[in-house]
C-alpha cells in the first residue's frame, strides 16, 4: 500500500501543474517535521522529556526557518526560500494549501502554468524582505518566519488583479467575487497587526500580496518580472527527441498538378501569422467572458482552449 501511495504520489507530481507540486512539495516536508517531532517524542517520553524535545525540536527547525537575525540568515543562506515551505500546525498549513489550490488554479488558468512557480517564489521573497525590514521594529530578539503565506499571498493577489469579478461560491456566503474575497484577506491581516498578533508573519503577507499586485501591472505592460528565472529553468528541461522526418518520394509533375487542381479551398492550410491572431483574438474573448460572467460559464471548449494557450 505504501509504494501504492508513493507511486500515486510520484505520478501526480510529473503529470499535475505547478500548484499541485507546490501543494505536494509542502505537504510531505511538514509530513516529515511531523514525523521527526514524532520520533523525537518517542524517544524522550511524553511526560518526562517533553520541554527538552521541544527545544531539540525547535533548534532543528530553525535550521528551516528565516531569522530576523541578518547574521543568522548569512549564514544559512539557504532559510530565505525554505522558510515558504516549512509549516507547524496542521490548521496553518492546511489553510494555506486550500488558498493556494482554489486561488493557484485561477492564476495558473489565466497567467500560464508555466508562471505559478517563480510567481510563488517571488512573492515569498517579497514578504520575506517585509518581514526583515520591520522586524527590528516590531521585536526586541530574535524571531522566525515560516510558512507559505506569503508567497500565497502573491498568486491571490495575481488572480484577484487578472479576474477581479470571477466569483468563487463560499461557505455560509454564496458566490463572492475574487476582488472583495482578497480585500477581506487583507483586512484581516491589518486587524491581526493591530492586534499585535504574529505581526511579522502579517507583515510576510503583505509583501507577498503587494508583489502579485505589481507582477499583474507589470506583466499588462508587456514586461514579465519571472522571465529570467522561466529562461533558467529552461535550461534544465529535459531535451526531448524529434522524430524522423518522413522520407518525401517525388511526385510525378501530372499527378502533382492533378491534386492541386482537385484541392478545394476548405483543406487550405491557414498561415501560422493567421492562426496565432485568431487564437489571440479568441483568448482575448474568453478573458473578457471570464471578468464578465466567471469561470462557470465558459463551455467545455473553451476551457480546454484556455487550458491549451495557458501551457503556451
Amino acid at each position: 500500500m505504501v509504494r501504492s501511495i508513493a507511486n500515486d504520489i510520484r505520478h501526480q507530481f510529473q503529470s499535475g501543474n505547478m500548484i499541485t507540486r507546490l501543494i505536494i512539495v509542502n505537504v510531505v516536508l511538514f509530513l516529515i517535521i511531523m514525523l521527526f517531532k514524532l520520533v523525537l517524542t518517542l524517544g524522550q517520553g511524553f511526560e518526562e522529556g517533553g520541554m527538552s524535545t521541544h527545544i531539540i525540536y525547535m533548534n532543528v527547525v530553525k535550521y528551516l526557518c528565516l531569522s530576523s537575525d541578518l547574521l543568522w540568515d548569512a549564514k544559512h543562506p539557504w532559510t530565505i526560500f525554505t522558510y515558504m515551505f516549512t509549516h507547524e500546525g496542521v490548521m496553518h498549513i492546511l489553510f494555506n494549501m486550500l488558498i493556494l489550490y482554489w486561488f493557484g488554479r485561477i492564476a495558473g488558468d489565466l497567467l500560464g502554468d508555466h508562471r505559478m512557480l517563480p510567481l510563488y517564489l517571488y512573492s515569498g521573497l517579497a514578504g520575506a524582505l517585509v518581514y526583515l525590514i520591520t522586524a527590528p521594529m516590531i521585536y526586541s530578539g530574535e524571531t522566525q518566519l515560516l510558512g507559505a503565506s506569503g508567497a500565497v499571498m502573491g498568486i491571490v493577489a495575481a488572480a484577484a488583479m487578472t479576474a477581479p469579478d470571477y466569483q468563487m461560491r463560499l461557505l455560509f456566503l454564496g458566490d463572492v467575487r475574487l476582488k472583495y474575497i482578497f480585500v477581506g484577506l487583507l483586512v484581516l491581516d491589518l486587524i491581526a497587526i493591530a492586534n499585535l498578533g504574529n505581526v511579522g508573519g502579517h507583515m510576510a503577507h503583505l509583501g507577498g500580496a503587494a508583489f502579485g499586485l505589481l507582477y499583474v501591472r507589470m506583466l499588462r505592460q508587456g514586461i514579465d518580472m519571472t522571465s529570467g528565472f522561466q529562461r533558467l529553468m529552461r535550461l534544465f528541461d529535459r531535451p526531448t527527441r524529434r522524430p524522423h522526418p518522413p522520407v518525401r518520394r517525388r511526385v510525378p509533375l501530372e499527378i502533382r498538378h492533378r491534386s492541386q487542381v482537385s484541392t478545394s479551398a476548405s483543406s487550405m492550410v491557414v498561415p501560422d501569422g493567421g492562426q496565432d491572431e485568431d487564437n489571440q483574438d479568441r483568448l482575448d474573448a474568453i478573458l473578457d467572458k471570464i471578468k464578465r460572467s466567471g469561470m462557470s460559464s465558459l463551455s467545455e471548449e473553451e476551457k480546454q482552449f484556455l487550458h491549451e494557450a495557458s501551457k503556451k
